[in-house]
């Protein structure tokens, strides 16, 4: 295998406007995050992936983009975002953009072209489709409740958008639609950017004659990702990309991909399939959907140990020697990690919280962690639905509460509580200071209030705080080979209360074991009486009795 620096790498998420806030407006910006580069610095991260920061009515929080080479003018401007990628630079840290190009903002200039009639050179940049008024042009439903075609009263046509009614889906179909990607890719690389996360970016071939999905009850909420999930021409877009762009560059690439299986991505990842880097896979996020499949996502039932050990497991497999794993526990569209694999009661949050960081990191792959994951920051536990701001939890709430009555709205404060969007983004807690030193005015977006206990501050006042624990992590992935490049064996499958796995390279092997129980549990495994104890959450090691939420990796 040929060692690329982004295998040994580690990724720290920026979602700017909760990062921190430099001028008093509550939403953060790129001021604040050229203020806190030192402490993703002290945390050894290699890498800030920025999610959206282009120009945008904000109807998705940044994904749907007006401008893909302006900057939103609550976040700064060019000039600034050229300070914080040089001041990036200086100190070490690679940045990573988000590419958002299944879909624009309807503000887009293409697309307030393409509205203008039929035979607009613009049109065809979108996916329009004849239909009555009242029949749309399939059954498609959208990831955010509704249908995903919208009528347009001015030509007498439907466009299509697998999001928001406000983000149009790009036709990749059109050669030029892709040149034009590839021109907004070549604008931000040849600034020095290190990369891209591409958004849905198995969305973007469409099948030929766009059929009807097969789950047709399911058509409020979403119904649309398997017939569009790794369309017929997606290798090929990946490869043009890859040919006429990235290969260009020496620069790290992401794809999100929503319904990928291990045998795609080996294609998109694979090490000579000259397409992507990595991909980012949703299987040990979506293990706990509801049983009802018109209501998607929307659940508060607990993660089964068994089904997310064979999720992860089947990546690391899969794509051990062939292709290469990102390692997430929580991103800016998921709840937080100690809140949904963990347990985030005052007894029990800072153990597994690090049960879970040493869990992951341990594992073949490129590791994320997502802003405040390193704190052991919680879900938010809103009580009221004023409290959320996420368009697709508002649509949910709104398609199942309001309109479909298939949820309660008790249930659905519960469901919202474990799954919103809104829980991973609350704002970075700094301090204990009012509004935990994220805004001197309002925040966008409720702070958790459990900021006066979980801040950056305290965390470095305590030497055995999560935050010291993810930097251990970090360090020990840059200088084990072990750890980055090893294989990796599952042990005991069955178990439903203890994670253990092995890794193994050039004759050493790293044991990780890891209990995600409340309990204390006893687990033997045939190891060499002279294993060193690699690193533990606990200050010592009773060898073959596990406590609460405890991990430990040992090597021999």
């Amino acid at each position: 295998m040929k060692k690329e620096w982004w295998q040994k790498a580690v990724i720290y998420q920026v979602y700017p406007r909760s990062f921190q806030d430099s001028d008093g407006d509550g939403v953060g910006d790129l001021a604040g995050i050229i203020k806190r580069l030192p402490y993703i610095k002290k945390l050894g991260a290699d890498v800030i992936w920025l999610n959206p920061v282009y120009k945008s009515p904000d109807k998705d929080n940044g994904y749907d983009i007006s401008d893909y080479r302006a900057i939103q003018p609550r976040f700064g401007n060019l000039k600034i975002f050229d300070e914080l990628l040089a001041k990036a630079h200086q100190l070490g840290l690679r940045l990573v953009m988000d590419l958002v190009v299944n879909h624009t903002s309807d503000q887009h200039k293409w697309f307030k072209e393409s509205k203008k009639s039929k035979d607009n050179p613009y049109r065809d940049f979108y996916v329009w489709r004849a239909g009555d008024p009242k029949q749309a042009p399939n059954n498609w439903g959208s990831y955010f409740g509704g249908s995903t075609w919208e009528f347009d009263e001015k030509t007498k046509e439907y466009y299509l958008h697998l999001f928001a009614k406000e983000q149009p889906d790009l036709n990749w179909e059109n050669p030029e639609v892709r040149e034009q990607v590839w021109e907004l890719m070549r604008f931000w690389l040849d600034k020095g950017v290190d990369g891209f996360r591409m958004d849905v970016i198995n969305l973007i071939s469409k099948p030929a004659g766009l059929p009807d999905a097969p789950n047709p009850e399911n058509a409020a909420y979403g119904n649309v990702e398997p017939v569009v999930a790794d369309g017929p021409k997606l290798n090929a877009y990946l490869k043009e990309m890859n040919q006429k762009v990235l290969s260009k560059y020496d620069v790290m690439s992401v794809g999100e991909m929503p319904s990928v299986k291990p045998e795609d991505a080996v294609q998109y990842t694979g090490l000579d399939a000259g397409e992507l880097n990595m991909v980012f896979q949703f299987d040990h996020v979506t293990l706990a959907m509801n049983k009802d499949p018109r209501i998607g996502k929307w659940n508060d039932a607990p993660v089964k140990l068994v089904a997310l050990k064979q999720a992860l497991s089947k990546w690391q497999t899969a794509l051990d020697g062939k292709g290469w794993n990102s390692l997430y526990w929580n991103n800016h569209d998921r709840a937080r990690a100690v809140s949904r694999f963990g347990n985030d009661s005052p007894e029990f949050r800072e153990l597994s919280a690090k049960m879970l960081g040493l869990t992951l990191h341990m594992m073949q792959g490129t590791p994320y962690v997502y802003q405040g994951e390193e704190l052991g920051m919680t879900n938010a536990h809103f009580t009221s639905i004023k409290q959320y701001q996420d368009i697709e939890s508002l649509e949910a709430y709104h398609d199942l509460v309001d309109t479909e009555k298939l949820v309660d709205h008790e249930t659905m404060m519960r469901y919202l509580a474990t799954e919103s969007r809104d829980n991973a983004r609350t704002p970075m807690q700094w301090d204990n200071s009012q509004n935990s030193g994220f805004t001197s005015g309002k925040p966008w977006l409720e702070l958790n209030q459990n900021y006066s206990e979980i801040n950056v501050e305290r965390e470095l006042e305590d030497k055995n705080s999560v935050f010291y624990f993810y930097q251990k992590l970090i360090a020990l992935r840059h200088q084990s080979d072990l750890i980055v490049y090893g294989n990796y064996t599952e042990l005991d499958p069955a178990d439903a209360e203890v994670f253990a796995y092995k890794r193994q390279y050039e004759g050493k092997t790293l044991l990780v074991i890891s209990n995600f129980t409340s309990h204390k549990v006893t687990r033997s495994y045939a190891t060499p009486s002279a294993k060193k104890l690699l690193l533990s959450n606990y200050q010592d090691d009773h060898e073959d009795v596990l406590r609460p939420y405890e991990a430990k990796a040992y090597v021999y």
